[in-house]
């Protein structure tokens, strides 16, 4: 088993000095290829009420796909945690050499918004960290401590230069593609749960220094039951350097007809950093389930893109097919994978939310 200890200087001897945008620094697109993917390990039992067990079997089917393509890197509270991880993983037949664990406890499973930014340089072979701060989405689920810490412990762990980002934000508020557009909602990033002191104007420059973006392209109000306040990888995605997919809701009697409707035409008038108009692929979104009268966030659009996978959450829905079939004609490089996302589902979040890249320098 692979475990890397816990990081033992605290005083990190690598700070990055400086703006990462004005050093040449970007955060690169999802489809483009990875170093590795990284996950902490579910443990937290409130996070799926009475159901934590029934979650591994689809988790480590999704690491077993993962691993095929790429390394994965498992955050763990310790060796015990490893090694019943490591016993979960193998028995879904994933490659296991291709499995490692960190030494880095944290409060909950969902590595998109606590892990790491990992940054590269668009004129030298290096990589950054980015070190955003994390409130667990306005405070909701407390504490969140560990979780806050994630992106510099993996720093100093990788022995990579860590920027300090002095302002909340979450992986899966945003979405690039990799030219110097990002996706996001006013729903989330402009929300008072955030960074109330932040204007607009300031939320966007952040943006622009620490994710290398020039060109910033708000939607609206997120999918009902999203805790999130609304983040972009449950509504719109690139698939490539000009291609969106973005959920609708056909039926104008449910509740995500309306907001899905407004992004959508929201997406038709928006322009890519060279003025282009973004390609639109539009995909349905499944039939409406709760759970003690919350509407649970079910969307295709929370696929993740592996180097060697598409693997979309399903649900065991009528639109399960038509989704998986869009998604493989628009992604003819990679082979388009449904996992039944059913159960984790009532964690509020699925495979996107679960996972961060890490992106293969040049």
């Amino acid at each position: 088993m692979n475990l890397v200890e816990a990081p033992k200087d605290w005083i990190h001897k690598s700070t990055f000095d400086g703006i990462p945008a004005d050093q040449g620094f970007y955060f690169p697109a999802e489809f483009a290829i990875h170093e590795a993917t990284w996950l902490s390990w579910p443990h937290n039992p409130d996070t799926w009420p009475g159901k934590i067990e029934t979650i591994y079997k689809p988790y480590c089917n999704f690491i077993k796909l993962i691993a095929e393509g790429e390394m994965v890197k498992i955050n763990v509270r310790d060796k015990e945690m490893a090694e019943n991880a490591f016993s979960k993983i193998k028995e879904s037949g994933a490659d296991m050499s291709q499995i490692f664990f960190y030494e880095n406890p944290t409060n909950d499973a969902w590595c998109r918004d606590h892990g790491p930014a990992f940054l590269l340089n668009k004129e030298s072979d290096k990589k950054i960290i980015v070190d955003w701060r994390y409130n667990a989405w306005g405070g909701k689920y407390p504490p969140f401590d560990l979780d806050n810490v994630i992106p510099t412990r993996i720093a100093i762990q990788l022995g990579l230069p860590v920027s300090q980002a002095h302002i909340i934000m979450e992986g899966g508020s945003v979405d690039f593609n990799g030219k110097g557009t990002v996706l996001t909602t006013t729903s989330c990033l402009l929300n008072q749960n955030r960074n109330p002191h932040f204007t607009k104007d300031e939320i966007e420059q952040y943006l622009r220094d620490y994710y290398g973006v020039t060109n910033i392209l708000w939607l609206g109000d997120g999918i009902v039951g999203d805790d999130t306040d609304g983040h972009i990888d449950d509504l719109t995605r690139f698939i490539n350097e000009d291609t969106v997919v973005t959920v609708i809701e056909e039926d104008e009697s449910d509740e995500n007809y309306i907001p899905l409707k407004e992004n959508l035409e929201l997406l038709k008038s928006l322009k890519l950093e060279d003025g282009s108009p973004i390609r639109i692929i539009e995909l349905p979104i499944p039939n409406a389930r709760y759970y003690e009268g919350q509407r649970l966030p079910m969307s295709y659009a929370n696929f993740y893109i592996s180097n060697k996978y598409v693997i979309v959450p399903i649900f065991g829905d009528s639109n399960d097919d038509k989704a998986l079939e869009i998604l493989q004609s628009c992604l003819p490089n990679r082979k388009v994978v449904g996992i039944d996302s059913s159960n984790l589902i009532w964690g509020l979040g699925s495979f996107h939310c679960l996972s961060q890249q890490e992106p293969k320098l040049k």
